[in-house]
């Protein structure tokens, strides 16, 4: 496993949220995404740029293999990104793109998410479930994200398969 099996999705920038209904709110969290692959016994934590983390964030490689796939809360960036909390990384998950061999990227964000709590339902120490709200509260949640001192939040359109690049179904709005 020597490269990503997939290419990232990057969220297009916006400033202002959609208050759609078939839109889902997802709290930007501040820090690295990655693309955590699992084949077997060997995990793989890929950067949107195609760098392993893998030995970086054992932590989470750890929980990914015990997952069974088939002191606010709020992140410190400059801690991650100095490596001085590397142990007490944390993964928040919040789509999936392949589960016991099936390729999901073509079906909707909602039923990926749907297939992913039910994966995640049993917590394992290192992985949390994103939590997302949807419809027309997305401008309200931002506000309320703002004031708690968070990043932003990412606003993603329910029915849209998962797409590689740019995407304007994946939109980010940061304070």
């Amino acid at each position: 496993m020597r490269k990503p099996a997939f290419d990232p999705c990057i969220q297009a920038h916006a400033t202002k949220v959609p208050d759609r209904p078939e839109r889902f709110h997802e709290i930007k969290h501040d820090g690295f995404r990655l693309i955590v692959q699992r084949e077997g016994k060997t995990v793989r934590l890929w950067t949107r740029n195609r760098y392993d983390r893998s030995s970086r964030y054992r932590s989470i490689v750890e929980a990914a293999l015990h997952q069974r796939l088939g002191v606010d809360g709020i992140a410190d960036f400059n801690g991650l990104h100095s490596r001085k909390h590397d142990v007490e990384v944390q993964l928040y998950a919040f789509d999936l793109l392949m589960s016991a061999g099936d390729d999901l990227r073509p079906l909707p964000l909602h039923l990926r998410k749907n297939h992913l709590a039910k994966i995640l339902r049993r917590r394992v120490e290192g992985i949390i479930l994103n939590e997302f709200e949807q419809g027309e509260i997305g401008p309200d949640l931002f506000r309320h994200a703002c004031l708690m001192g968070l990043e932003g939040i990412v606003s993603k359109h329910e029915n849209q398969p998962y797409q590689a690049g740019r995407s304007n179904h994946w939109i980010k709005v940061k304070k």
